[in-house]
């Protein structure tokens, strides 16, 4: 049975982000952001090119899923939402009603997820990964919510300790 995993940044080093990836089998990281750095040098090692370097030695493979990275007007549209809650983007809980329903439609709908899961390795878990430290507060768990509802994919999340 296909395995997937969630994960963020925030929260995780470079060692402990590695070590939870490991702990839990992952073989491969799909990468869903639209833009592949992160602010602040406390996670500069979640940039795409040293991330890439980091999962490549810990034999991790990685794959950028752009085509399920939100647009640069939904994530727009996120940020008013935190605003007018008066929360960060690290310190979200949750995901704007608007946003969820606009990426489904727009992001999620389109998309051949199918075409996905059948790349997806059998003997190994994959990770979905994305910024957002809990997954409620990111798009990626509407992708493992329809992996697990469409295609009965085991999915959990995977936090900082």
């Amino acid at each position: 049975m296909l395995r997937v995993v969630t994960i963020g940044v925030y929260d995780f080093d470079r060692e402990s982000f590695l070590e939870r990836l490991r702990h839990a089998n992952v073989s491969l990281l799909l990468d869903l952001r639209q833009r592949r750095g992160v602010r602040g040098p406390e996670y500069a090692w979640a940039n795409s090119a040293q991330l890439q370097q980091a999962l490549a030695a810990a034999d991790i493979g990685y794959r950028h899923v752009k085509e399920l990275a939100p647009t640069t007007e939904l994530r727009q549209l996120q940020y008013r939402e935190d605003d007018r809650q008066q929360v960060g983007k690290r310190n979200r809980i949750a995901l704007a009603p608007a946003y969820a329903e606009r990426y489904t439609k727009e992001i999620l709908d389109p998309f051949d997820l199918g075409a996905l899961v059948a790349k997806l390795p059998a003997d190994a878990v994959t990770a979905l990964f994305c910024v957002e430290r809990d997954p409620e507060a990111c798009h990626r768990s509407l992708v493992a919510g329809r992996l697990h509802t469409e295609y009965q994919l085991v999915v959990s999340d995977l936090r900082p300790e």
